[in-house]
């Protein structure tokens, strides 16, 4: 369904400039931005993804992931097509490689999204799989009306929305979990994006109340190294807080990234341990088997907080948002 868009202006004539996310495409009469969803019609900008939803799904809210917000709960999980990043290793290319006339999409109105959520006995939407930022008109009507209804909002993202924006649904959205890719010479090479809008997000979002969590894909050969993983550590730890919690994940040989290697197992645990060598309190590693090191345990005595085997989880040593054992308060969302 095509909607007039927000956070655009006009330009030269009928160009427009958007605004929505850090690229600030410049648009032609009848083109599309970089996202390929938001579309100039004679000196206006249109969104051709409001309620266009490609891929739906149940899942528990750590699989997006985020460990420390509702842990156990399930969310409504929903995503459009395509991106305004073209990352050579994407995970969901099959949806963020394609425009709507690539994929199978069906309409759902904002009532009717809630309503199934509703039905479903979820907790919260989740605005995953692809870039939410790219259907933001959606989203925001979204995450309004689930509020009234007491229904969360997390956004998994790649953090390229601009501040006005972020500031707009800052009040509705709940949690983000957003990727940090590596330094700005990957962005550049591998993302066709840059790294410093990223940052920018984080500390915004976190400085708005919304909880945020990062992820880091470990990618063989591109930013594997001590110094790439240090100077993430460094920004979160310096700009974000030491008890933010960061998830290093496993990379597997995907879409323009066939030939590269899968992470190995021993290049996590060199992450984890340099992680928590700069004072990060919780961190993980995801996308393989690892009880231990998803599990969260007490920054001050070490007691088991939160037990995670896959996505089946179990609070085991929380009362309320602290430490059963010692008291320390634990940075969660109940």
């Amino acid at each position: 369904m095509e909607e007039e868009a927000r956070f655009w202006e006009n330009i030269r004539e009928s160009d427009v400039k958007c605004n929505l996310c850090a690229h600030r495409c410049v648009i032609k009469e009848g083109q599309r931005g970089i996202c390929r969803v938001r579309i100039n019609r004679g000196g206006k900008l249109y969104t051709e993804a409001y309620g266009a939803i490609a891929s739906l799904a149940i899942d528990p809210i750590e699989k997006k992931p985020l460990y420390h917000f509702h842990p156990g709960s399930l969310a409504f999980s929903i995503s459009t097509a395509s991106c305004n990043f073209r990352c050579l290793h994407c995970q969901n290319y099959a949806l963020s490689a394609c425009g709507l006339d690539e994929v199978s999409y069906r309409y759902m109105g904002v009532r009717s999204l809630i309503d199934r959520v509703k039905e479903n006995r979820c907790d919260g939407i989740a605005y995953t799989y692809n870039e939410p930022t790219i259907w933001y008109e959606y989203t925001y009507d979204c995450s309004k009306a689930a509020h009234e209804e007491g229904i969360y909002n997390v956004y998994v993202t790649n953090g390229y929305i601009t501040e006005e924006p972020l500031r707009e649904i800052a009040p509705y959205l709940d949690a983000m979990n957003i990727d940090i890719k590596g330094n700005d010479a990957f962005y550049r090479k591998v993302c066709k994006a840059k790294l410093e809008p990223v940052l920018d997000t984080c500390r915004l979002a976190r400085s708005l109340g919304i909880h945020i969590e990062l992820t880091y894909l470990i990618i063989p050969g591109y930013n594997d190294d001590n110094q790439s993983i240090e100077s993430f550590c460094d920004f979160v730890a310096g700009d974000l807080g030491g008890e933010t919690p960061v998830h290093f994940t496993r990379f597997f040989p995907y879409y323009k990234m066939a030939d590269a290697q899968p992470t190995p197992y021993q290049t996590l645990l060199r992450a984890y341990t340099i992680a928590k060598a700069k004072k990060l309190d919780f961190v993980y590693i995801g996308n393989v088997l690892d009880r231990e090191h998803n599990s969260t345990f007490c920054p001050r005595c070490n007691s088991l907080l939160i037990e995670r085997s896959t996505f089946n989880t179990h609070l085991v040593g929380l009362e309320g948002n602290r430490c059963r054992n010692c008291g320390r308060r634990i940075p969660i969302v109940l």
